[in-house]
């Protein structure tokens, strides 16, 4: 839905720049190409990000469902780590050797 009225911003956007300004055509070719530039770093920002996101929940839900994960060389596992869900960080627990030891979930494998 975001995407429709993105893009219907933008075309109302052109509508403007075409019949409203005063702009010749170089000008209107180097606006829109600007605008344009900018909106294709947004959406690949958009998607890196998602990818991301979806890699660490991946990651979480594979330690809930109490298999290993492999972050760094070290083997993460619910009975020597607990998983912060608010920071996706997998904690040490007491009594173990890794105590107060923390991984973040997105360099996990």
């Amino acid at each position: 839905m975001a995407y429709i009225i993105g893009l219907v911003v933008v075309v109302l956007f052109f509508l403007a720049l075409n019949y409203l300004t005063e702009f010749n055509r170089s000008q209107k070719l180097t606006t829109s190409a600007i605008l344009f530039a900018i909106i294709l770093m947004a959406i690949m920002f958009n998607t890196y990000n998602d990818n991301k996101n979806q890699h660490t929940l991946d990651v979480a839900i594979k330690f809930k469902q109490s298999k290993t994960v492999k972050c760094d060389g070290v083997d993460v596992n619910s009975s020597l780590y607990e998983l912060s869900t608010g920071t996706y960080t997998f904690i040490g627990k007491e009594n173990t050797p890794n105590y107060g030891k923390m991984i973040s979930a997105s360099i996990c494998e």
